[in-house]
């Protein structure tokens, strides 16, 4: 069984909510200080941003060290807020979001002596780590889901912002839902072509309704704070969504048919733990399957859904995509 429990904290988030650039305090946070910038949507985005979050705080948790934060609201913030959180004293910034990845390769070369990681893009300097996923691999099991509930044969995705990341995970659901039948359609549509694309939930809802109106019975999104307009139309529409990045199960418990788990929150988890011990090294990571960076949930929130059969044939899926026997096409931008 893949058990994923919804990583939610806000009170303790809450208690995070420190000022930016307030000092930290005690001798150990003086001497490491990381730090985190999130990308459009915010921290509470119940999704990508708020995965990320959850990592911080959960290293806050098991450390004591306290972290700072910054919500970016335009884009000329971002270089602005590393640079004064590099002056400022900070060991590790991690930037979330390919959006941020010029900041970085800016920001970067300005401190050298500062860890910078970035999550979703890469960004080539002796003093970045650069953390992706294979995104395309959780999407083909939810896919998979997808097709093997589906009564009517017609299934949706909602993207937010229209670039290749995006394009990759509705490229692994459509071929993963192919993989059970063949012959199912799939519509698709991307919110908008900008950052704010992110947080429309009402635009997500809008075209949800639509593909519904088409005759899809299950839709999946991958738009941050946006796909919680799709999640609500679904729930409305007594149709079934599947979550995106966080565990999203508990949103609409029996309306959320799974999720695509993406651990944001275990690479900054990890980032923060290796610039802390000294075993941080610069370069590129790919995280998928095989290395527990991208799943599908199982939970109390959706078990109904997700029978027993449905379950034996996503992890014999699952399994033969990590040892190789199963190979997830890539996406290619055309």
């Amino acid at each position: 069984m893949v058990a994923f429990r919804p990583l939610c904290r806000l009170a303790a988030l809450a208690l995070c909510a420190a000022a930016f650039f307030a000092p930290a305090t005690g001798a150990e946070e003086k001497a490491f200080a990381p730090a985190i910038v999130y990308d459009f949507g915010g921290k509470f985005d119940r999704s990508f941003n708020q995965s990320a979050s959850e990592g911080a705080e959960n290293f806050k948790k098991d450390t004591g060290i306290a972290y700072r934060e910054f919500e970016i609201t335009n884009a000329a913030q971002r270089e602005q807020a590393m640079a004064q959180l590099a002056k400022r004293g900070a060991s590790v910034i991690v930037a979330v979001g390919f959006t941020q990845a010029s900041a970085v390769e800016k920001v970067a070369k300005q401190f050298p002596d500062v860890k910078f990681v970035i999550i979703d893009a890469v960004v080539d300097l002796p003093n970045v780590q650069s953390v992706n996923f294979r995104e395309q691999e959780s999407s083909f099991l939810c896919g998979m889901a997808a097709a093997l509930v589906s009564k009517t044969g017609k299934i949706g995705f909602v993207g937010g912002m229209d670039i290749p990341l995006i394009r990759k995970f509705a490229f692994g659901y459509t071929e993963g839902a192919k993989y059970i039948k063949p012959d199912v359609e799939v519509f698709q549509n991307m919110t908008g072509s900008t950052p704010a694309a992110w947080g429309d939930p009402a635009k997500g809802a809008e075209l949800a309704k639509s593909q519904f109106g088409r005759g899809a019975d299950v839709i999946f999104h991958a738009a941050g704070a946006t796909g919680l307009g799709v999640m609500q139309a679904a729930k409305d529409a007594g149709k079934l969504s599947i979550g995106c990045d966080s565990n999203q199960d508990y949103l609409h418990p029996g309306s959320v048919l799974t999720s695509a788990v993406k651990r944001v929150d275990v690479a900054v988890y990890h980032a923060f733990t290796a610039v802390k011990n000294g075993t941080w090294k610069a370069g590129q990571s790919v995280l998928g399957l095989a290395e527990q960076g991208v799943d599908y949930s199982l939970d109390e929130f959706n078990r109904a859904l997700i029978t027993p059969d449905i379950e034996q044939r996503l992890n014999a899926a699952k399994a033969d995509i990590i040892s190789g026997k199963l190979k997830v096409s890539e996406y290619k931008a055309q």
